[in-house]
């Protein structure tokens, strides 16, 4: 169960990120669709995952290895952006969430049959 602090953080983060990757990282998500679909923070705020839905699904294993190696300069942009609401910008780790994948291929089942 996250404490409110944690659920606002995590909100935060979820919106800064997404900004982040539409203005500063646009080279990172080039020719791909990327939504921040959730964010978990640990409960002392030091640790945040990140997770990510990436359309086109056959560049996503590419797309999420760029943003793993571009995790510092997310990060730095992510810590002046909430300087002012967190002391310390928490660790982050960039997650797929496939679950837009599991509903088109449950979807693409059902039309089978």
């Amino acid at each position: 169960m996250e404490t409110t602090r944690q659920q606002k953080i995590a909100r935060q983060i979820q919106k800064d990120i997404s900004d982040i990757l539409l203005k500063e990282a646009a080279a990172l998500v080039k020719g791909v669709m990327v939504s921040v679909t959730a964010v978990r923070v640990s409960p002392d705020l030091s640790f945040a995952r990140i997770y990510l839905s990436i359309f086109p699904f056959d560049r996503n294993e590419a797309v999420l290895e760029s943003f793993r190696k571009n995790n510092w300069m997310i990060r730095k942009a992510l810590g002046s952006r909430m300087r002012n609401q967190i002391k310390q910008v928490p660790e982050i780790d960039f997650r797929l969430d496939d679950s837009l994948e599991y509903i088109d291929n449950i979807d693409h089942l059902l039309r089978e049959e």
